[in-house]
């Protein structure tokens, strides 16, 4: 049962997106909703900054996964969605980035319409759309990046199980989900089916966040450069990557540009 309003009901439910990390970016119907809640079950890329901002009496319940741990499993989540709603209490489920991209967000789905629990989303800011801020670039180019892919490098049969020949054609922006760990096959894969080693990688670390890092390498040298980054980290890889070294010439020149290229 779908909902269309920034009223938030006893024992509904509502599935925001946090954003990348900075509270400035959230949705002005995302804080409505946040300072409504009775619980919130949040991921862990939901940074501290946007926890704050929950209402004192709010019980929080993290329900974050990480690679390898899953402490609290997808189908306990659910079941967790329903129980809270069904005490009729105003159940808040935060997300990073906008909960329609990689976010599970059809399982939980499922188990609210099952329930007949009503509920309501709000999209957010996402990662790559975060991340490509931060690092000064434009996601598509004309003339040079005409398709924009986001791609999941695991899913439960492969780390990466994708269609290499396809993502190979150099027209296009490819933006790596939970990639670190495979980087090194990502970039073998993609040399291998057609893209020359030099083809440029972009590599932000908390996007969006005080402690963003971000690295511009190429397929060669992307897996070795990835080493010294921690998660999360997002893999941009494409011709667009090259206008964040141009931000970063711009900022030498200019002081306003200087603290946006300082944590590069």
């Amino acid at each position: 049962m779908m909902q269309l309003n920034q009223v938030f009901t006893a024992g509904e439910v509502a599935l925001v997106g946090a954003g990348p990390g900075a509270a400035d970016l959230l949705t002005l119907r995302a804080v409505r909703l946040m300072e409504q809640a009775d619980v919130v079950l949040y991921d862990r890329l939901v940074s501290d900054e946007v926890m704050a901002m929950l209402p004192a009496k709010c019980r929080r319940i993290d329900v974050g996964k990480k690679c390898g741990q899953h402490s609290v499993s997808q189908q306990r989540i659910g079941e967790l969605l329903v129980h809270y709603a069904r005490q009729g209490l105003r159940v808040l489920r935060l997300k990073g980035g906008d909960p329609a991209i990689f976010a599970r967000l059809g399982e939980e789905l499922d188990a609210l319409n099952q329930a007949g629990i009503a509920y309501q989303l709000v999209p957010g800011i996402s990662a790559a759309s975060g991340c490509a801020a931060a690092a000064g670039i434009p996601l598509t180019e004309r003339g040079q990046a005409q398709q924009l892919r986001f791609i999941s490098a695991v899913d439960q049969h492969s780390a990466t199980s994708q269609d290499w020949a396809d993502l190979s054609t150099p027209n296009q922006t490819l933006v790596f989900y939970m990639g670190t760990a495979a980087l090194g096959e990502i970039s073998q894969q993609l040399q291998q089916h057609g893209l020359p080693a030099d083809w440029p990688v972009l590599l932000v670390q908390q996007g969006c966040r005080p402690q963003q890092q971000i690295l511009l390498t190429d397929l060669q040298s992307a897996a070795e450069a990835a080493a010294s980054l921690s998660t999360p980290c997002l893999i941009i890889i494409g011709q667009v990557a090259l206008r964040h070294q141009q931000m970063l010439d711009m900022a030498k020149c200019v002081p306003e540009l200087a603290a946006a290229g300082q944590a590069a």
